[in-house]
């Protein structure tokens, strides 16, 4: 991993993850491969993500899978709560998910 933080100037850095979410679980590939995230306005480095393969691929979609009928099975009102929060929680953060957002686009801020 590149930097366990975030080198970039967020108010929370732990929205600055170098892992995949998989299961609920963050991870990294298994074989330990990284690919780095760089600007492409300045190709600065900012982070690596996990090479993810075929074996973490499978285990997502298992995930997935095992997630959905819960998920179905949910009254539209529970689901829209959920669907609220994390809303709320992109609205909390807005700053700093448009910092990182820009940042791996390669755009200004203003765009």
């Amino acid at each position: 991993m590149l930097n366990p933080t975030s080198p970039l100037p967020l108010k929370d850095p732990t929205l600055f993850r170098q892992a995949n979410c998989i299961d609920g679980k963050w991870v990294q590939a298994d074989s330990g491969k990284t690919l780095t995230v760089a600007d492409p306005a300045t190709g600065e480095a900012i982070g690596e993500v996990p090479a993810l393969g075929a074996g973490e691929t499978r285990r997502a979609i298992e995930a997935a899978a095992r997630a959905y009928p819960k998920w179905r099975s949910m009254l539209a009102k529970e689901r829209a709560a959920i669907l609220r929060k994390l809303a709320e929680l992109m609205l909390a953060n807005t700053d700093d998910l448009a910092i990182i957002m820009t940042a791996e686009q390669g755009k200004p801020l203003a765009e």
